[in-house]
């Protein structure tokens, strides 16, 4: 099957990233290794310019829009935080406008960030898909280009993040992403196939936002009614088609982790390697903690997405709680 993208496009989007953001470090920590049994390397993601790994995807995406959409005012985008602070970030260092949507409720420190970043904030609905759809009906009355939560050039910058790992760790058995719209994992997948390894990809969700899994499971896109767990980066309803596709053939299998067990993982992080997780940056750790026998003696790559967690729900976690919402 042909690849998502070659890698001559690969190592062009990874030269425009890296113009704008330092190559991210992976790392393998004793301590995480001697917990699971494994060689554990992490891909810190939270180490980037908006301690998450959608920074990428806003650069190639606003490269993009500005050679193919020359008199484009501005952008409008929803999100839960770290796909609207990489938009902003790159819209306006481009000269455009960025109105961003969220729903009610949500992160207070990423809501902070995105309008330090430049955005134009609006809160909207109860959850993300409802600020989705809002944002992509408003767009046409304000003349804004609208940003879906995924296209193929977000997703050709996401994949940089993948081509550094596996570039840096060819030998890695498995890898475990996050998803929530799936621009990550779809990244993954491109990255590894671009470059012809075997590494298997797994997806984690949330065990109460399990849209990916059961679509992936059902051979179809399956809805869910909520998508209820405070890792909101894995907080999604409605599957995003084009990442399906992509996921569908590409991923080994998905794994669904409870919001206790992510909890958990974020103080492993902490106690282990000291770094802040926020709740979908510490799954792929959760999902390999739940998955530790079937990974035993192997090099496993687990991609921490993002540290964007606010301080109140940290400071819960590192007390031995789990935060509901």
């Amino acid at each position: 099957m042909t690849p998502y993208f070659s890698q001559p496009e690969l190592e062009a989007a990874a030269a425009l990233v890296h113009r704008h953001m330092a190559p991210t470090p992976q790392y393998a920590w004793p301590l995480l290794s001697g917990r699971l049994g494994c060689t554990v390397w992490v891909k810190h993601e939270n180490h980037g310019p908006t301690g998450a790994f959608k920074a990428r995807g806003g650069v190639t995406f606003i490269d993009w829009l500005r050679r193919t959409h020359p008199d484009t005012p501005g952008i409008i985008t929803a999100t839960r935080g770290n796909h609207g602070q990489s938009q902003a970030r790159a819209a306006t260092a481009a000269g455009l406008r960025a109105v961003v949507y969220v729903p009610r409720g949500n992160s207070v420190e990423k809501n902070a960030a995105m309008r330090a970043f430049g955005a134009e904030l609006v809160e909207f609905g109860a959850d993300f898909d409802t600020a989705r759809v809002e944002a992509m009906r408003v767009a046409a009355a304000e003349g804004l280009y609208p940003v879906p939560p995924f296209h193929r050039e977000l997703v050709r910058g996401v994949a940089t993040y993948a081509w550094e790992f596996f570039t840096a760790q060819p030998e890695l058995d498995t890898v475990y992403v996050p998803i929530g719209c799936g621009s990550g994992i779809c990244g993954v997948i491109a990255a590894r196939d671009a470059l012809g390894l075997r590494t298997k990809v797994v997806g984690v969700v949330s065990e109460g936002a399990q849209t990916a899994k059961l679509s992936f499971e059902a051979g179809r896109m399956v809805e869910t009614e909520t998508a209820r767990t405070f890792a909101d980066g894995m907080a999604v309803r409605v599957p995003v088609p084009e990442a399906y596709a992509i996921y569908a053939r590409g991923a080994e299998r998905m794994v669904a982790v409870s919001d206790d067990a992510v909890a958990e993982a974020m103080r492993v992080y902490y106690t282990d390697t000291h770094n802040l997780a926020e709740g979908a940056g510490a799954a792929p750790l959760a999902a390999l903690m739940q998955e530790r026998d079937r990974m035993r003696g192997r090099a496993v790559g687990v991609i921490l997405t993002g540290g964007n967690i606010d301080a109140p729900w940290m400071q819960a976690v590192l007390a031995g709680q789990t935060p509901r919402v």
